[in-house]
């Protein structure tokens, strides 16, 4: 992938590495050795999130939050001919799973499958018109199944295989919903210099199953300020028309107002388009009819919170060719960062 204006190698890895909802080990290593060069103390908690804190000089502090779980499968059956039926872990739609290929994760390491698809020559007119769905996705991973019954286990996890791509101006591959944003979190981690406040940086897990994560972490850091980072969809293909397009890609970082989730606080979304104009940073305002993020998991646990949320334009949302633009990618980690470095404690974010 030929150089950006950021780390596209750190990206990558991010993007390729496997961390379904409750087993995101993988992602964990990854968070904490880049944390650990960035933040003053690093802890995680019986869930599995990470925190690296950088102390500031007030004890005033701000949470930003970013999920690093990706949506997959737990096998839930082996047949009696050594095929492996799944249960979903998060969001998927079973049209875009049709020939595709997998790892299951086993305790004797990574085995490659394939979801099985029925060749066309092989289906009469019903079998065209079947609805997709889950309970008829099956992998076959190549073995008898005696061989299948010694390797694989009921409870084992089943990820996409995708590598990550440049593709023109775009950023292509599995899983950046939401590593790109763990990306960007980490990058502004990277940049940010004596905060006058305390920043606890924090990926958190299970989101894509129901915002747990998020949920018990503010329980545990108890933030004056929670900001949140997730990928949005930008539905600018020609499947849909200009007003059912959220966002566009290439025309900035998105600046949430609203999800079915979580109606962010007006003065903090102000204060982040003011550091946006102030600092040409381009951007666009996000409403987003459908999906929730960590940002409600922060709003009232613990009491009422000001809440905000930066997000990155994503084509293709729940795939493995999931796209973001580059420009965009380097407006939310420009806006992050900025608006982090310039939080004074001081701001009324009450209403």
């Amino acid at each position: 992938m030929s150089a950006f204006d950021f780390d596209t190698e750190l990206l990558t890895e991010l993007t390729e590495a496997s961390g379904v909802p409750g087993y995101e080990d993988r992602i964990r290593e990854i968070v904490r050795r880049e944390l650990e060069e960035t933040t003053d103390v690093i802890r995680s908690d019986a869930m599995g999130n990470v925190v690296g804190t950088l102390h500031g000089e007030s004890e005033y502090s701000v949470a930003v939050a970013t999920h690093m779980d990706e949506i997959g499968f737990m096998v839930r059956h082996i047949t009696d001919d050594g095929f492996l039926t799944i249960d979903a872990l998060g969001g998927w739609d079973p049209r875009v799973l049709r020939a595709q290929r997998v790892i299951v994760h086993t305790d004797e390491g990574d085995l490659p499958g394939i979801i099985g698809s029925a060749p066309p020559h092989t289906q009469n007119e019903e079998d065209r018109k079947k609805e997709p769905s889950l309970t008829d996705v099956y992998i076959d991973v190549g073995m008898d199944a005696d061989a299948v019954e010694q390797r694989v286990s009921v409870g084992d996890l089943v990820t996409m295989e995708q590598t990550t791509k440049q593709v023109g101006e775009h950023i292509t591959g599995k899983a950046l919903d939401d590593r790109v944003c763990l990306f960007a979190m980490l990058e502004a981690a990277r940049r940010i210099d004596q905060p006058e406040v305390t920043i606890h940086f924090a990926a958190t897990v299970q989101e894509e199953v129901g915002l747990r994560g998020a949920s018990a972490l503010g329980v545990d850091l108890d933030p004056d300020l929670a900001i949140a980072l997730d990928v949005t969809v930008a539905n600018d293909i020609p499947d849909y028309d200009d007003e059912e397009s959220v966002t566009e890609l290439g025309d900035g970082t998105a600046i949430k107002l609203k999800d079915s989730s979580v109606i962010t606080n007006p003065k903090v979304h102000r204060r982040m388009q003011a550091v946006a104009d102030e600092n040409n940073i381009p951007y666009q305002l996000e409403i987003l009819p459908r999906g929730g993020t960590d940002t409600a998991g922060f709003q009232n646990t613990y009491g009422a919170k000001p809440v905000g949320a930066i997000s990155i334009p994503t084509r293709y949302l729940h795939t493995v060719t999931e796209s973001a633009h580059q420009n965009d990618i380097s407006a939310t980690i420009d806006l992050l960062t900025v608006f982090l470095q310039n939080e004074s404690g001081n701001n009324e974010y009450r209403l």
